[in-house]
């Protein structure tokens, strides 16, 4: 079932979409989705797909908009306050799933970079990045190495046209714990005409349980 709702943020309410289909869940996952100054929203067919697959997956799963996209209060914050959003929301989701076993956090593309920089700051159980944007805040002096205790998953398109599949990969390999990496063959950073296998990749993952 599908809830549209409001969470507290620290810029303001945060619209957000909550969908669960079997109560209780193993897992409940947050979703972050791409640049908010480049049309990204909750609404990403990549988002969507990942919140989909962690549905097939027996986890509940909420989908937000950072400050200043659609209905959500605030402004675009360079990344740092988008971080502080994403916190907010994994905080109410735990919250509203309280007997699920484990928290899982996602994102494509800069929301995929927010999900891996609250991931090196909090416990989960699960992180997936999909083409996460390493090079735009490697270069601005962000944090670029830290120690994820999470299952994580990394992915990324074979053809990548935005992000550097090989600048990908490099930063990840040079992690103190490397993530498994899915390639995905043939696809660009959108995954048009590769959902499917983006789906098939995440669920050979996104299970509960180690």
């Amino acid at each position: 079932m599908a809830e549209s709702v409001f969470i507290p943020g620290p810029a303001g309410r945060l619209e957000a979409l909550a969908e669960v289909e079997s109560e209780p869940p193993c897992a409940v996952a947050v979703v972050c989705h791409p640049h908010p100054l480049y049309g990204g929203s909750y609404r990403n067919k990549v988002v969507h797909m990942l919140a989909a697959a962690f549905r097939e997956a027996d986890a509940a799963t909420v989908r937000f908009n950072f400050r200043g996209v659609g209905l959500s209060a605030g402004e675009y914050d360079e990344g740092q306050g988008e971080l502080e959003d994403a916190r907010a929301v994994l905080d109410w989701a735990r919250a509203w799933q309280p007997e699920a076993r484990e928290v899982w956090l996602a994102g494509f593309s800069f929301g995929a970079w927010v999900a891996w920089r609250l991931a090196c700051e909090v416990s989960v159980d699960r992180l997936v990045t999909v083409a996460p944007a390493v090079t735009l805040f490697a270069d601005r002096g962000g944090v670029t190495r830290c120690r994820i205790d999470a299952d994580w998953l990394l992915v990324i398109g074979e053809k990548d046209e935005i992000v550097s599949p090989d600048a990908v990969l490099d930063w990840a390999r040079a992690q103190p714990a490397s993530p498994a990496i899915e390639t995905v063959p043939e696809a660009g950073h959108f995954f048009h005409g590769r959902l499917n296998l983006l789906r098939e990749a995440v669920l050979r993952h996104a299970h509960c349980g180690h």
